[in-house]
């Protein structure tokens, strides 16, 4: 998130803060062994999310592209949330660098916004999307034989590229308060996040909870709520039947969003936390390093999220399985297909050779 990286003005390096600045960075605490051990475990960290996220994201995206059948609404939502989480991951390695660089940004002010509103859309919409799914499982359940515009392909296209569309207005304040600044204290050349005024660090924190937590999770809360409801009320329909499979994919959803909870509320006690200490309800050096390492710790546990989902379609998804399954086959058939090919088209022309030889001894 954009109030969370390495170097922003609000929270992080309390050496990157201008001292002219009043923030709560100013009030050193002296717990620098902590900062060590935060910054030290930064690229390691950050580097298996990456590894882990790049690798199961373009596997989930290669199941859903590559099988037969058509794609489910639910399926639609699950994609697009693997493309933001892959799109996420993707820019990590550049923050890798530049704690590995004592935080000098060497790659231009275009990429500094560019990598981070990246990042920021990525929690919007991962926000949104499972709150999408979790509505389209409530009404396959809810209502089977329904055919709703909202569990139609086409509606559902439409909303993932709305919802596209509101992450990247969200996630404005990266390209509008982000840029490159010359520290000249530290001699580098700093991607830092500066509000112009300390009011916007209240309206960003007031977004992100009221989009990002306090909209979406009763939503999500009912419509697990009730799917749970379902599924244990039809225990004993037969295997084969369809409501099998739409309980199954229900069991898949409600575990993918107990993860996202657990992954992302840490984060959301910091932001509301941080809201109080802008107001000054809570406020001391103590509160301030609390706070300062609290949001580092919170938002690589939330960046998390997007290496563990492919790994629960997997674990979890038993449906997913049974179609990554069909995609492997499917793979494997056309390589076998090609390699018959190949092999017949190298006999056919070897044949031909040996008779043109033939002729050609024969004359």
């Amino acid at each position: 998130m954009e109030n969370t990286l390495p170097v922003d003005v609000n929270h992080d390096t309390q050496d990157l803060c201008p001292m002219e600045n009043a923030t709560r960075a100013e009030l050193v605490c002296n717990q620098t062994d902590a900062w060590d051990w935060v910054y030290n475990m930064q690229p390691a960290y950050m580097s298996i999310i990456c590894f882990l996220g790049v690798l199961g994201n373009s596997f989930v995206l290669c199941v859903f592209c590559l099988q037969k059948r058509h794609n489910c609404v639910a399926d639609i939502y699950l994609s697009n949330l693997a493309v933001a989480d892959l799109l996420m991951v993707s820019c990590l390695p550049f923050w890798v660098v530049t704690i590995v660089d004592k935080f000098n940004w060497r790659f231009g002010e275009p990429m500094c916004q560019l990598i981070n509103i990246v990042i920021g859309m990525n929690y919007y919409c991962s926000v949104l999307f499972l709150t999408l799914v979790s509505v389209d499982r409530y009404l396959a359940l809810t209502r089977p034989l329904s055919q709703r515009r909202e569990r139609r392909a086409f509606w559902a296209r439409g909303i993932c590229l709305s919802i596209w569309i509101v992450a990247i207005f969200l996630s404005l304040p990266a390209v509008l308060f982000r840029s490159v600044q010359f520290f000249p204290h530290l001699g580098i050349d700093a991607c830092y996040l500066a509000y112009p005024h300390e009011g916007w660090r209240v309206r960003y924190n007031m977004t992100v909870s009221v989009v990002g937590f306090l909209i979406p999770v009763p939503i999500v809360s009912f419509c697990s709520y009730h799917m749970t409801k379902v599924i244990r009320s039809s225990q004993r329909m037969r295997k084969g039947s369809r409501g099998s499979v739409e309980r199954k994919a229900a069991h898949l959803v409600l575990v993918v969003l107990a993860v996202f909870i657990v992954c992302w509320l840490p984060y959301q006690i910091l932001v509301f936390l941080d809201t109080l200490d802008y107001y000054e309800v809570i406020s001391g050096c103590t509160w301030a390093y609390v706070l300062d390492i609290g949001n580092q710790l919170a938002t690589y546990l939330g960046y998390s999220n997007s290496s563990l989902n492919p790994f629960l379609y997997v674990i979890v998804g038993k449906h997913f399985k049974q179609r990554a399954r069909e995609v492997f086959r499917l793979v494997l058939c056309r390589r076998k297909l090609r390699w018959r090919s190949l092999n017949s088209t190298r006999t056919y022309l070897k044949s031909v050779r040996t008779s043109v030889r033939s002729a050609n001894v024969l004359s």
